[in-house]
């Protein structure tokens, strides 16, 4: 796979969550940008695939990003079958427990913020085990529009998306001497079978999660997956290379107007799953 201008040479990346939507359109994008690729999911058969779809650029871990030893095994076969780590994209997530706060059970919390804060810590870490011996590296973390205004997402996922923001400041102060810079993405709305399920209650109706987020954007047209590849594509080439501990927003200037209505923190808890069903 090729076509791309070679902004990535040379370089290798671990994507968590690289099975499908923002992380399936990264890896591809990275592949086309010149970089080898470890396609890091829960999903075995579409994480296959798509190394199948990417060729010898490309490996995939299992990973389940709230265990330490699969984050550690992702981390280290990018080191065994490339010889390195530049690119560490701490990019998995759910939408999880949805509700009011009186009513929200705490296990429900703690796994969704397991997924959300604890797998960007996980990946973080290993990232900088390796990175820092090389002496160099990027790490990329998903944060959200929600990460940047409260209104925009439930309570928990509030709370680890801006938890996401602190944690890339702080690391970045730590790990600058190393010459390793720390960023977040802050996507807004972004046509994805997550945003599907909660906008449709079906996770496969992309069609009609389009038109939805299509007229709730300023620009009046929906994010898609490329959007934010392309976001996570200069955080990790050597064009960023004087900017660490930064969050990209990349919303259509939606976080401008400030304050939305409540679409969450309303009505019964329910659960976004990993594949983007609700229970």
């Amino acid at each position: 796979m090729s076509n791309g201008s070679g902004r990535l040479d040379g370089k290798v990346a671990v994507i968590t969550g690289a099975a499908s939507g923002i992380g399936a359109g990264t890896a591809r994008m990275f592949v086309r940008e010149g970089a080898k690729v470890v396609v890091a999911d829960l999903q075995d058969d579409a994480g296959q695939a798509l190394v199948d779809e990417l060729g010898d650029a490309a490996r995939f871990a299992h990973c389940d990003v709230t265990s330490e030893d699969d984050i550690a095994a992702a981390v280290d076969l990018a080191v065994s079958e490339f010889g390195r780590l530049d690119v560490m994209f701490n990019n998995a997530g759910i939408v999880g427990i949805v509700g009011k706060i009186s009513e929200m059970p705490a296990d429900a919390w703690d796994h969704t913020m397991s997924i959300l804060l604890r797998g960007v810590f996980l990946g973080t870490k290993h990232a900088a085990r390796v990175m820092q011996e090389q002496g160099s590296g990027v790490i990329i973390s998903t944060s959200s529009t929600a990460g940047i205004l409260g209104g925009l997402g439930p309570h928990v996922y509030t709370a680890a998306k801006h938890g996401v923001i602190g944690l890339t400041k702080s690391v970045a102060n730590e790990l600058a001497p190393y010459g390793i810079r720390v960023n977040a993405i802050s996507p807004g709305n972004t046509v994805t079978a997550m945003t599907a399920a909660v906008t449709t209650g079906d996770a496969d109706n992309t069609a009609d999660t389009e038109k939805s987020i299509a007229k709730g954007s300023p620009l009046g047209y929906a994010g898609v997956p490329d959007d934010i590849a392309a976001a996570a594509l200069y955080l990790a080439s050597d064009e960023s290379r004087y900017v660490s501990g930064h969050t990209l927003v990349v919303d259509a200037g939606q976080t401008t107007a400030g304050m939305t209505p409540q679409r969450f923190n309303t009505g019964p808890s329910r659960q976004f799953h990993e594949a983007g069903r609700v229970t």
